[in-house]
């Protein structure tokens, strides 16, 4: 089952950044949130009704590539074969502006690409099940999701740049197939590095937790928004502030004390 890094804190700050081809003007962002790892963090229909988030990463797809049946697990809500009752769920979400992401990987999975072709096969897959295609067999039923998020944490780092092509080639179809990644603070990731050189993601989130002198990345809200975020907010990059996971932050309230400020 996918989860969290172990030393994930109770509620775990990741800074967000854009990119973005505005240039040296300060701008406000947006809330990313990881949703569908706790049944007890509420629907995604209320989950996107609270205004809160901009964005939200549906965790996880995380088995699939070299010849695998990819499987969903919404941990607490639904796995593959019995999440098709949150189409609705997505399409109300979208109604209200807000991005909605199928994130792949996570902290725990079974996951890789062995080859440039296994990339291709799993990115038709993606299309088809998740995104613009068509499929008899749609783990979330009609409803046609934004992106694809990379939480690219585990086994090799070869092919994901790969996938990232094949799947930006699908917005030449009519759609635009958004790109988000979720690299680890130290730079370039190790799984995600090569991906990220291809210019093709939309959105990156940087996961500093577990990768500061301090253990935790956890930063207190009004540390946030009293000392760092008016300098971030002076890059033409910054697009936000993405939280691990919609749980934690009902539990915290970390998106209440900032969301004036992001």
């Amino acid at each position: 089952m996918p989860s969290p890094p172990p030393s994930t804190p109770s509620l775990s700050l990741l800074l967000l950044l854009f990119t973005s081809s505005l240039i040296g003007v300060s701008h406000g962002g947006g809330i990313a949130i990881y949703w569908g790892q706790n049944g007890n963090e509420g629907t995604l229909t209320s989950t996107c009704a609270t205004g809160k988030y901009a964005y939200v990463n549906l965790a996880f797809l995380y088995k699939f590539g070299g010849g695998q049946t990819p499987q969903i697990d919404l941990a607490g809500h639904c796995t593959s074969g019995g999440c098709t009752s949150i189409s609705n769920d997505i399409r109300s979400c979208q109604n209200q502006g807000i991005k909605v992401m199928l994130s792949l990987g996570g902290g725990a999975g079974n996951y890789s690409l062995v080859s440039q072709a296994d990339a291709r096969n799993v990115a038709d897959y993606l299309w088809n099940n998740f995104l613009g295609g068509t499929s008899s067999s749609r783990p979330l039923g009609d409803a046609v999701l934004d992106g694809i998020d990379f939480d690219i944490e585990l086994g090799s780092p070869n092919y994901w740049d790969d996938l990232a092509r094949y799947l930006s080639d699908y917005s030449k179809q009519g759609k635009k197939v958004y790109l988000t990644a979720a690299p680890q603070c130290p730079y370039p990731d190790s799984y995600l590095g090569a991906a990220l050189n291809t210019g093709l993601f939309d959105y990156v989130w940087v996961q500093f937790y577990n990768n500061l002198p301090s253990g935790s990345g956890y930063v207190p809200p009004n540390v946030l928004t009293s000392q760092i975020l008016p300098v971030i907010k002076m890059s033409a990059k910054y697009g936000g502030v993405m939280l691990w996971s919609k749980y934690y932050d009902d539990k915290n309230g970390y998106s209440d004390s900032i969301k004036s400020s992001v």
